[in-house]
């Protein structure tokens, strides 16, 4: 077996994309140098044969996958998996973090106009975002960022990817200084006044259900949630 046959074969049976080095491990003769090459030979033969398959990066991997043009006949077979949807809420809260961390959840809230803790806890549970850090402020808040499921989710190579800051909304490239938030028009939490924390899963549903932001921001992190899934071709 030739280098390009043994690349091929191994992206077209992983589930997940990866890295050179990783393919390397499927043949002593491999190295990162011949996968890169044997990569751009097999995507120069599926361009020219104009087969419905590519081989793209992201998150630092590589994967095999349909492109982007077939999505529209993919989408009639109930057999073919698919990424699964995330709400409105949830998208606009993926959306801020992606630009803005690390970012807490006060931060969060401001920018959205509604509660972030049940959005907070689904994003996580789908491995999309992790805490990153700890604030300097009272209480040493978390922080959030994306996280390497985030770039396999959307299809980006990285956080390069998403679109420019000055096309940004003014409110998601401006950063207001956490003091000045935490002296704000504070927004109602979700949570127990007896026990201080998150109420019970109708707490978290309502969360999801949330009005959009238009309302507070003219949309500004709406439209950056149409946006992030516009970047990612889906």
């Amino acid at each position: 077996m030739n280098p390009t046959q043994i690349v091929e074969a191994v992206l077209f049976a992983s589930e997940a994309p990866l890295k050179a080095e990783e393919i390397a491990r499927a043949d002593d003769a491999l190295d990162e140098d011949l996968i890169e090459e044997a990569i751009q030979e097999l995507n120069a033969a599926y361009s020219e044969s104009e087969r419905a398959f590519e081989i793209r990066e992201i998150g630092e991997g590589y994967q095999l996958l349909t492109r982007a043009d077939f999505a529209p006949y993919l989408e009639r077979f109930d057999t073919i998996p698919r990424p699964s949807r995330l709400s409105g809420p949830a998208l606009e809260t993926l959306a801020i973090i992606a630009y803005r961390q690390p970012i807490g959840r006060i931060e969060m809230e401001y920018i959205r106009g509604v509660s972030s803790s049940g959005v907070i806890h689904t994003l996580q549970d789908r491995g999309l975002i992790d805490v990153v850090a700890r604030g300097e402020g009272l209480g040493r808040p978390l922080l959030y960022g994306t996280s390497q499921r985030f770039l396999e989710h959307f299809g980006f190579r990285s956080l390069d990817d998403l679109p420019r800051p000055e096309e940004l909304p003014v409110i998601l490239r401006e950063r207001t200084p956490l003091e000045d938030l935490e002296v704000s028009k504070p927004v109602e939490p979700l949570v127990s006044a007896e026990s201080g924390e998150v109420g019970e899963a109708e707490a978290a549903e309502a969360d999801e259900t949330e009005p959009g932001v238009e309302e507070v921001l003219s949309g500004g992190a709406e439209d950056l949630a149409d946006g992030l899934e516009d970047a990612a071709g889906r």
